[in-house]
């Protein structure tokens, strides 16, 4: 019936236009909130192209179906680096590393502890760190595992930050500048050269006055970074970014030298938030970023209690000096 099939023209239309939506935000460098939170959905809007594509070609609208393929490549061509991967690694991992937000510090500390034991972590980063987490995680075990830490909790909230290392650290730093704590130290791993880890928790760029300020914490961020990447030494960054790839705020990080290990590794999404519903993670903004060294595994893990996944990557130390990550 003709109204049959104006309806599924117009369905598909609706769903080519969503498609390209999600294309457009996906490099847009906006701080319009609206932008910004349309980039974290992205390729659920580009995902729509799909069924556009399928809609216009069953109703013969063939105008309609090439510029629905069209918009369907340029969503492919965006997503497609997550799961390729962009360097093969040259030998085995030698580090572990593991970035865990515990949400205002009710992450159950034994479950943590018991991924870091499980998964022979060397460091990890936590977010949210509380003054009241901290014994609670030393009881689980945490400061057996990895007795070398910096930390800089908060009495309540979300902008405490720590580093908890397997092996002695150094040059313990707070970056200042930011609404919730960043922290960086140099760890001497025996018989490797020595590298910089850094933990960080860029503002949320939602609700909508925080959008600018998040913005610009990804650019202080990203100059932290280059400063350290400098040094001729790898640097390793855990962190809830609150930001996803789609974001071109989080790419900016990854486009001068750094790699993302998801992306690296070709694990492809790694949905982190929110991780408290009774439907998976919907988005990936719990990140791993390496500089001067090569992202080998990457995957999501439970930590009951947060409202985060954690992000846990094998990373190989003895990439070649020349090694600059992503363009």
């Amino acid at each position: 019936m003709r109204w049959v099939r104006w309806t599924v023209t117009a369905l598909g239309l609706a769903a080519v236009l969503a498609a390209a939506v999600g294309v457009l935000a996906h490099y847009l460098d906006s701080t319009a909130t609206v932008l910004v939170v349309l980039a974290s959905f992205a390729p659920f809007l580009m995902a729509c192209g799909v069924v556009g594509l399928a809609a216009l070609a069953c109703t013969r609208q063939w105008v309609g179906t090439a510029v629905a393929a069209v918009v369907v490549a340029a969503a492919a061509w965006t997503q497609l680096p997550l799961y390729l991967g962009d360097r093969a690694s040259d030998g085995d991992p030698e580090l572990t590393v593991m970035q865990a937000n515990i949400l205002f510090g009710q992450g159950d500390p034994e479950a943590l502890v018991a991924q870091v034991r499980s998964r022979g972590v060397d460091v990890l980063t936590v977010n949210e760190l509380t003054d009241g987490a901290i014994p609670q995680l030393g009881a689980a075990g945490l400061d057996a595992e990895l007795p070398y830490r910096y930390l800089r909790p908060m009495e309540w909230g979300g902008g405490g930050t720590g580093i908890w290392s397997r092996h002695p650290i150094s040059e313990e730093t707070e970056h200042m500048g930011f609404v919730l704590n960043m922290v960086s130290v140099r760890v001497h791993k025996p018989e490797q050269r020595p590298f910089m880890m850094v933990a960080a928790h860029p503002l949320p760029p939602w609700p909508r006055p925080q959008t600018t300020t998040w913005s610009q914490e990804m650019g202080q961020v990203r100059d932290i970074l280059q400063g350290l990447r400098g040094r001729g030494e790898p640097v390793i960054m855990g962190a809830d970014l609150n930001a996803t790839y789609d974001h071109a705020q989080f790419r900016a990080l990854i486009g001068d030298g750094y790699s993302d290990a998801a992306e690296q590794s070709g694990a492809g999404v790694l949905r982190t938030y929110p991780a408290d519903r009774w439907w998976p993670p919907v988005l990936g903004i719990d990140h791993i970023l390496v500089s001067g060294a090569v992202a080998v595994n990457a995957e999501a893990v439970d930590l009951p209690g947060s409202d985060h996944r954690g992000v846990v990557a094998e990373i190989d130390l003895n990439a070649p000096d020349d090694y600059s990550g992503s363009d």
